[in-house]
């Protein structure tokens, strides 16, 4: 067939044709290829360029347990830190979430996310599956009819694949989402007035456990990917520059927030990576258009205070993992009709804890009277087994 510019498209047939190769497309497509459902991943950026995007890798128990559902736990099992708990610093004191304890034995684990895609890369070419890096003028066709097709370029050749559904895994800035007329989809969206500026640095954590630090200053997370690797964050203005945080301020901003016992063990060092990070919360509805699908990034953003990102992106795959294979298995498409119903209200309740968790940790503006709240909450809750319950509850992800 040939494009509105008349040159001839090679074709391409599937039955799943997915967007993205990041974590959400990579996952859904090992498990569409375990079970035997033909599928194609198109992908805009190169292998490297998507294996070097830093991003946050606290796994929740029903994240692990897909992972090794999908044939790509054995590392992480090896190398992944497990963690019980959690703790809090405000106030001149330090408590800890027993999340654990809490949820009748729920764990997390630190793993982070370039390994959970870098594994997920390797299981796939080690199936023989194709993904198609390096993509250039993708597009979705047809997703209101029951002839979906995607186009690509990639070498100078045109390619139109004709398949029976798509995933938009392509995260927040891809085509999928932009596809939709406007008068489609309805986007709910907060932007923080603060970001995150993070340093990965290959130095031991301060601890063997996430830190959340209350600063009448700003925020402050210290995070591990291993034991002799740490990421480590600061609140800051959106207005930040990053040219402006030479390292040793960042390591000294760091330090005079923490509680003075992690500040005495904090061990300093170049930087990996350095960025700041804007926060954002985000949705979309719905999240499918006719045969088209969308998931993880690509339908919500999340602020990373809750580590809900990753996490719902593994949600969404699995619940329409689990919809595609009950349609080719029966032809029944029931639950593909309640995607986005099934996810949404997990999604919903995500963003509702990551907002809370944000709102409770941050400097909101000068006003001292919202402080004295912030503190008042957080004193209530390590008063309250109901109140530790409920965040230990939504913090390991809920069912």
């Amino acid at each position: 067939m040939a494009d509105s510019r008349g040159t001839q498209a090679e074709q391409l047939t599937t039955q799943v044709a997915i967007i993205g190769a990041g974590p959400a497309g990579l996952l859904l497509g090992q498990l569409l290829q375990r079970q035997g459902i033909a599928n194609l991943i198109v992908e805009a950026q190169s292998r490297d360029h998507v294996l070097g995007r830093i991003r946050a890798g606290v796994l929740e128990q029903s994240t692990l347990d897909v992972l090794r559902e999908a044939g790509v736990g054995a590392r992480l099992d090896r190398e992944g830190l497990v963690h019980e708990g959690f703790q809090l610093f405000f106030n001149n004191r330090i408590e800890r979430i027993r999340f654990h304890e809490l949820t009748g034995g729920k764990r997390m684990m630190v793993y982070g996310q370039t390994e959970v895609t870098r594994d997920l890369m390797d299981a796939r070419e080690a199936s023989g599956a194709t993904t198609v890096y390096g993509a250039t003028r993708v597009q979705p066709h047809g997703f209101d009819t029951a002839n979906p097709r995607l186009t690509y370029e990639k070498d100078g050749r045109r390619f139109e694949v004709a398949c029976e559904f798509i995933a938009g895994c392509d995260g927040f800035h891809g085509v999928s989402r932009k596809s939709v007329p406007k008068e489609d989809i309805t986007e709910y969206e907060y932007a923080y007035p603060f970001g995150w500026l993070g340093v990965l640095a290959d130095v031991p954590p301060v601890a063997n456990e996430v830190i959340y630090c209350h600063h009448e200053d700003g925020y402050a997370l210290c995070s591990m990917r291993s034991a002799t690797r740490s990421r480590y964050y600061i609140q800051v203005a959106s207005t930040e520059r990053i040219e402006d945080w030479p390292i040793a301020r960042f390591w000294a901003e760091l330090k005079r927030r923490l509680p003075a016992a992690a500040a005495g063990r904090l061990v300093t060092g170049p930087a990996l990576e350095m960025s700041i990070a804007p926060l954002r919360s985000f949705v979309c509805e719905p999240m499918q258009f006719g045969t088209m699908f969308l998931a993880g990034d690509a339908a919500h953003i999340v602020p990373p205070t809750g580590a809900k990102g990753l996490n719902l992106a593994v949600s969404d795959t699995r619940t329409l993992f689990d919809a595609l294979k009950a349609f080719y298995a029966t032809g029944q498409r029931d639950l593909l009709a309640a995607y986005s119903e099934t996810c949404l209200a997990r999604v919903w309740k995500a963003e509702r804890f990551s907002w809370w968790m944000t709102t409770l940790f941050h400097r909101l503006s000068d006003n001292p009277f919202l402080r004295k709240i912030q503190l008042a909450e957080l004193d209530y809750t390590m008063g309250s087994v109901a109140a530790q319950t409920a965040i230990a509850e939504n913090f390991v992800g809920l069912d």
